[in-house]
């Protein structure tokens, strides 16, 4: 399929995990990629590897944010799509009872605020050309509770999706689309770092997934395509759940 031929997609984070694996799928689309990472090794690679452009930005910086869409304005001539995927789930981010306040500013700014950045910067060029989208990466920790807590993640996540709706109210008659995706625990390099650390946190996770199993990056950047697509032409200001079950689920199937 070319659902997203020859529009220009912004990606942040796009050097591994969900963020590589959408630049994948987007190029596959026949989308122009600019691929944003603060890591020049791992954002070059991706950019050369889909055909696209690499901006190197820390996310949270606001120059930096600014330069990229100026940067993607000033070479395709638009910017069409912003999936601002770019987070941390730092093993210092913890229960509320032993996170430092250090700890919490750092995950609030790369998870939160960098998405309150990009949507500020690129919006403007979306209102002139009177179109958009927006895929904000949320997380399904931002309608559920948890005991093995990540608090300021969790946290930042619940901002991103209630900043996400405020946006796609705000701007949908100046045909912007804003959505939250919502992917639940994913086999990417942040997570099996995270529970290579603590293996019996990853058990007591994935006994919740009624499929059983973690999704891979490019399960979830088949749906980033799909909101970033006219197939989602109606959807909007809306968080979009691909977390295998678990935020419908009160007990898991038994195995089998």
């Amino acid at each position: 399929m070319h659902r997203l031929k020859d529009r220009v997609a912004v990606i942040t984070g796009a050097g591994s995990g969900i963020g590589l694996a959408t630049a994948r799928r987007f190029a596959a689309e026949g989308a122009r990629v600019v691929c944003v990472d603060v890591d020049p090794a791992t954002g070059e690679e991706a950019a050369a590897e889909v055909g696209g452009l690499f901006v190197r930005a820390d996310v949270t910086v606001e120059e930096d944010v600014a330069a990229v869409y100026e940067t993607t304005f000033k070479t395709y001539g638009s910017v069409d799509i912003a999936f601002n995927n770019a987070g941390i789930s730092p093993p210092e981010d913890d229960s509320i009872l032993v996170t430092g306040l250090n700890a919490w500013r750092r995950v609030q700014d790369v998870n939160l605020t960098s998405v309150y950045l990009c949507c500020k910067h690129v919006i403007p060029y979306m209102r002139r050309q009177g179109r958009g989208c927006i895929v904000n990466t949320a997380s399904f920790t931002a309608v559920m509770g948890s005991a093995t807590s990540q608090i300021s993640y969790t946290a930042s996540k619940g901002g991103v999706l209630a900043m996400t709706r405020e946006l796609g109210v705000q701007f949908a008659r100046e045909g912007i689309r804003v959505n939250a995706l919502c992917p639940g625990p994913v086999n990417t390099p942040l997570l099996q770092e995270l529970f290579a650390k603590d293996p019996e946190r990853a058990r007591r996770r994935l006994v919740h997934v009624p499929l059983g199993r973690f999704a891979e990056a490019s399960e979830i950047a088949a749906a980033v395509a799909f909101l970033a697509s006219d197939d989602a032409s109606f959807i909007t200001a809306s968080q979009f759940l691909v977390d295998g079950g678990i935020s419908g689920a009160y007990v898991t199937p038994l195995d089998a």
